[in-house]
């Protein structure tokens, strides 16, 4: 308790010690406006303030790859995990915004992400220079980036990195399905479900058995883990609160279900994204908003988690291909509404955060604490590209 006043005090200090960042908190002391239908947001000026601070991030990581921004600390590394999962994204906006120069950098990425695969062919945890161990989940992430550049390429250096990582994956898996001790914290999450959709497309392009029978086995272990109203027990990124787990990972684990149904032609999986994100869409178009998170009741708490709600966007999209689509495309509707007044509200601020999207609103919510990580940014872009209801990667 004492650590963390300490560490409010510190941030509250250093944003109210320039103009930017007395404007930044400001901007977010003001209350939202609610999220109610009318004009889509145009996304071309919010996808060009995006695409233009993941060159900022790209360019301030010390080499290839993308960090976050901190109000206090600065320019983090890179982030491997996410900067694998933001190469498909520079690919799109490069070719929404007729930008080629993003797909210059997609590449600089990949090829920056190949010198760091380890030789068990898993990427490490967390940012580059802490020297940890692989993880499963970061590494599937990765792996969404070198199919891309494959796809885009045909350069098989891309896929055979792909394929070493999917070796691993497979060989880390335990009997029960999960990748308990290869994860994050040494436990096993449904939000793994994220892991099997690229596995699955590991198995489309290459043939190779072994990696769709992984991902099955994960997806059965996720589905047992629902309860009857849809919420999933063992979603949280964290032990401690692991009762109320936080939005950002309950969408992983929706949008891992969606996506293996698509590809697999499961109405069974597809239903089990859907009765998890109905929930929380049904909450949205009530209330406006969302909380950070959310109970086995669904009862919220916390402050809204920015890049959840991207992910839900994104989410909702995909699931309105398959049920219920006018009220999932709503929901997706007013929610990039929302996302756009959230970066706008960055623009007050720091030059550093603008086009991006803070962890929390507000920005000294708990997760990702006056930050702007670039998963959020990532997510939010996604969220706008999908506007029209069509993939854009």
């Amino acid at each position: 308790m004492l650590r963390s006043l300490i560490d409010y005090t510190r941030c509250f200090a250093h944003a109210a010690g320039s103009a930017a960042g007395r404007r930044l908190l400001a901007a977010h002391r003001r209350p939202l406006p609610e999220a109610q239908a009318g004009r889509p947001a145009d996304p071309i000026r919010a996808l060009q303030g995006a695409a233009d601070w993941f060159c900022l991030a790209q360019d301030n990581s010390g080499d290839e790859g993308l960090g976050s921004y901190h109000l206090v600390t600065g320019w983090g590394r890179t982030y491997p995990e996410t900067t694998g999962y933001i190469i498909p994204t520079l690919f799109a906006l490069a070719e929404r915004l007729q930008r080629p120069e993003l797909a210059d950098r997609a590449m600089r990425a990949a090829n920056g992400l190949l010198k760091l695969q380890r030789p068990d062919g898993g990427w490490q945890g967390g940012r580059v220079g802490e020297d940890r161990p692989s993880v499963v989940f970061n590494t599937a992430q990765v792996v969404r980036g070198m199919l891309s550049v494959h796809q885009r390429t045909k350069d098989d250096r891309y896929l055979r990195a792909a394929r070493k990582a999917g070796d691993w994956i497979v060989s880390a898996q335990e009997a029960d399905g999960t990748w308990g001790r290869s994860n994050f914290m040494g436990v096993a999450r449904v939000y793994d479900s994220y892991v099997d959709a690229p596995l699955l497309q590991l198995y489309g392009i290459t043939g190779e058995f072994s990696f769709k029978h992984a991902a099955l086995r994960n997806l059965e272990w996720v589905v047992e883990r629902q309860q009857p109203n849809g919420w999933f027990a063992d979603a949280d990124n964290t032990v401690r609160h692991n009762d109320r787990p936080i939005i950002h990972t309950i969408a992983y684990t929706i949008d891992g279900l969606a996506d293996c149904g698509t590809l697999l032609n499961d109405v069974g999986l597809l239903d089990s994204a859907h009765r998890a994100a109905g929930p929380l869409r049904d909450i949205f178009l009530r209330d406006g908003r969302l909380n950070g998170r959310y109970d086995r009741s669904w009862q919220g708490s916390e402050a809204l988690i920015n890049t959840g709600c991207a992910q839900l966007c994104i989410a909702w999209e995909k699931l309105a291909q398959h049920t219920e689509a006018h009220a999932y495309r709503t929901a997706a509707v007013r929610m990039r509404m929302l996302l756009v007044e959230l970066q706008q509200r960055s623009s007050e601020g720091p030059v550093q955060g603008h086009g991006a999207l803070t962890g929390s609103f507000p920005l000294w919510g708990r997760y990702e604490k006056f930050a702007y990580p670039n998963w959020a940014t990532k997510y939010l872009a996604d969220a706008l590209l999908w506007a029209g209801g069509k993939a854009p990667y």
